[in-house]
């Protein structure tokens, strides 16, 4: 059974940093590249970071370039979103994605975490 966990949400102040984490089981976390999604309430779902399998391709939105960091330990099945500089147009919901069907981007990934709560004060 696959299960992706994220935690390290949590309510902070504009220009402060957070880092999220995922942890994968149930499926060969090395062989598989992932990706962060974020949703905000009343809005669609929007692709923030995606990282291959080994990590020599990284992808991220316009919005979190040069804010946001991709990464991963294939040898913990974990998978982390350093997120600085972090503004409150970054209120969402982020959710953790492995397997992608297509490009990075799109929003069809085999599997999906629950979930963790990003708030942003101004």
């Amino acid at each position: 059974q696959v299960q992706l966990v994220e935690s390290g949400g949590g309510l902070v102040q504009a220009g402060a940093s957070l880092r999220l984490s995922c942890a994968a089981s149930g499926l060969p976390f090395s062989s598989i590249s992932m990706g962060w999604f974020r949703q905000a309430p009343g809005k669609e779902r929007e692709f923030v970071a995606g990282i291959s399998s080994r990590s020599f391709t990284l992808k991220y939105a316009d919005s979190v370039k040069g804010r946001f960091a991709i990464s991963r330990n294939n040898a913990q099945n974990m998978m982390f979103l350093q997120m600085t500089s972090l503004k409150p147009e970054d209120t969402a919901t982020y959710y953790c994605a492995a397997g992608p069907k297509g490009r990075f981007e799109s929003p069809s990934y085999d599997y999906w975490g629950q979930g963790t709560q990003v708030t942003v004060s101004s």
